[in-house]
């Protein structure tokens, strides 16, 4: 809460946003069951059209399964540089409006309204008007979930979409919670809502009847936040983008990969995409870190942290990959793997989020 009352916070996500601009881009793919990605054996789909999420297909799903699932299914090779043109535009009109955005991704940001730039007297109108303006510059749609902090506006954004909005009040907040099931919180996992169902807490009502000792015993550190957020409570503020801190690219894989030889491709892969983003933006760390998640989701994390930056992709993948070898002989198949490079030199930062792989949120 600010001294003079609540909040007014939107949360914009578009809606299907890849899929959404190829389908605006290419008129033959209006209508139709469309996945960003590639249908290769190990591809996986980046981002799904709503025609294609009719038939169950998802970001994330192999391209396999996701063909299973609808035969029709159109595959378009991902273009990054154009939906990074393209949030660049959306964030120029979200500016408008205040300065205080917080882009989560390319496709989705926060905005704390309470003081507004411009004339809509409400947090409801203005997330109207940016919609409309948003549709008329770049011809895609967005939704909008408006309320008193970010976890509730975030909730609320899901509630109409598509090209929908939908307004959480103070007073409507810790009923919203209480009906809704705690796998559909932001931040709680299938992971931990499934530790939770085995503890009896299926909705917001039966976290809420949870003493905070209680949750910081089952759940340590995020103990305190399951209790605010099961009452409706979340003071984070709404905070600017600043400079970026690290340069990551991960992908999941159809199967698992039980071969040194695999591994190390993948790696090299990872460090590459991790490497086209530092080299365009001039951005260069010193700490190398690798992700790797077995197919039983027990996950290994290594990182070396160097003198100086790396300053070649080469050097980048030698780091990586004697990093991955720590983990061989291996234990189990592999289902991740990730790269990132962190430790930025001081002058050396582009603003922007995770470097993205087309692994978005369902939208």
């Amino acid at each position: 809460m600010s001294d003079a009352g609540p909040r007014k916070i939107i949360h914009i996500d578009m809606d299907a946003f890849y899929a959404s601009v190829e389908q605006r881009d290419d008129p033959a793919l209006r209508g139709r069951p469309v996945a960003v990605g590639y249908a290769a054996r190990r591809g996986v789909v980046a981002a799904a059209s709503y025609e294609a999420r009719a038939y169950g297909v998802r970001s994330a799903m192999p391209s396999t399964t996701a063909l299973r699932k609808c035969p029709e299914l159109m595959f378009v090779a991902p273009r990054f540089e154009i939906y990074r043109a393209v949030s660049r535009q959306i964030h120029a009109i979200l500016a408008d409006y205040t300065p205080l955005v917080e882009p989560l991704s390319l496709d989705e940001a926060y905005l704390d309204v309470t003081r507004n730039l411009r004339a809509p007297a409400t947090a409801s109108a203005t997330a109207s008007e940016i919609r409309a303006r948003i549709l008329a510059e770049t011809g895609l749609t967005a939704s909008a979930g408006i309320s008193y902090n970010k976890f509730l506006a975030k909730l609320a954004s899901d509630q109409r979409k598509p090209n929908g909005q939908f307004v959480i009040t103070p007073a409507a907040g810790p009923g919203f919670v209480a009906a809704l099931p705690v796998g559909r919180f932001h931040g709680v996992g299938p992971v931990t809502a499934e530790k939770m169902n085995r503890l009896g807490i299926f909705s917001g009502a039966d976290l809420m009847r949870q003493p905070l000792a209680f949750l910081m015993a089952h759940f340590g550190k995020a103990g305190p936040w399951y209790h605010a957020i099961a009452r409706g409570e979340d003071d984070r503020p709404v905070v600017p983008d600043r400079p970026r801190k690290s340069s990551g690219s991960e992908t999941t894989y159809a199967d698992d990969l039980t071969e040194p030889a695999a591994v190390e491709a993948g790696v090299r892969a990872m460090a590459d995409e991790v490497w086209a983003w530092c080299e365009k933006a001039q951005a260069f760390g010193r700490t190398v870190t690798v992700k790797i998640r077995y197919a039983d989701f027990r996950q290994a994390t290594r990182s070396r942290t160097l003198p100086a930056p790396v300053t070649s992709r080469e050097a980048l993948h030698d780091v990586s990959l004697a990093l991955a070898r720590s983990v061989f002989p291996l234990v189990a198949g592999i289902r991740l793997i990730g790269v990132t490079l962190s430790g930025f030199e001081p002058a050396a930062h582009e603003a922007s989020g995770q470097l993205d792989l087309g692994l978005e949120p369902a939208s």
